[in-house]
């Protein structure tokens, strides 16, 4: 099995990140190794395949990109971390059901160890804190390979979220770990390398009978 590549982009724009996914995922072969891409962006909307406009209440001065991912619309912004995984879910003998799961419980896990009681829900992909959404995934597969991937707000503005329907749901209230913990100094950089630990040792251990590589 390749080993597993962990980078650390720093804060990047979307487009070119996007564009840089697809010619990974286009240009790999069957001796690639999988990567997994730490990083945050400037603010932006994405708005997945099946996205409706009518989720889009009121973008003013922010971008609203068109993608290729599943899911409707998110938000993106500074103090939020983002992990995409270019990962072969063929190779790894992976369902898209099952790398769900694993980015789910990697979130679940993290947060647990802030003191965070989070949790999946089955009707809609994502991590909750009670009713409140802390974390959002959206994933796109092509030739057995998985891009785009998990979105987790630490300490961020969440005004843009009033400024759509958050993945399609009217109403949906969003929280982040700061607002968890308000007692809490959140040192984003531990937060985002704890985040990508849990991520490649649930990835791991989903493999199927193979070892995922060393997060490096």
């Amino acid at each position: 099995m390749p080993e597993l590549l962990c980078k650390r982009l720093g804060q990047v724009d979307y487009l070119p990140t996007f564009e840089a996914m697809k010619t990974l995922t286009d240009e790999r072969d069957d001796d690639s190794a999988d990567e997994l891409w730490l990083l945050q962006h400037p603010r932006v909307f994405t708005q997945g395949r099946a996205g409706k406009a009518e989720h889009v209440l009121a973008p003013g001065d922010i971008p609203v990109v068109q993608v290729d991912r599943g899911g409707q619309v998110t938000y993106h912004g500074p103090g939020q971390w983002v992990i995409y995984l270019m990962v072969d879910v063929k190779r790894r003998g992976l369902g898209v059901r099952a790398l769900v799961d694993v980015i789910e419980q990697a979130i679940v896990k993290l947060l647990a160890s802030y003191g965070i009681e989070a949790a999946p829900r089955a009707e809609a992909p994502g991590v909750y804190v009670g009713a409140d959404k802390i974390a959002s995934l959206g994933l796109r597969l092509r030739r057995g390979c998985s891009y785009h991937g998990l979105s987790l707000n630490v300490d961020m503005d969440l005004e843009p979220f009033s400024r759509i329907n958050p993945c399609g749901y009217e109403g949906l209230q969003v929280t982040s770990m700061a607002r968890c913990l308000p007692q809490q100094t959140l040192d984003m950089d531990r937060v985002g390398d704890s985040l990508l630990a849990a991520l490649a040792a649930e990835l791991e251990q989903a493999s199927a009978g193979t070892r995922a590589g060393v997060c490096r």
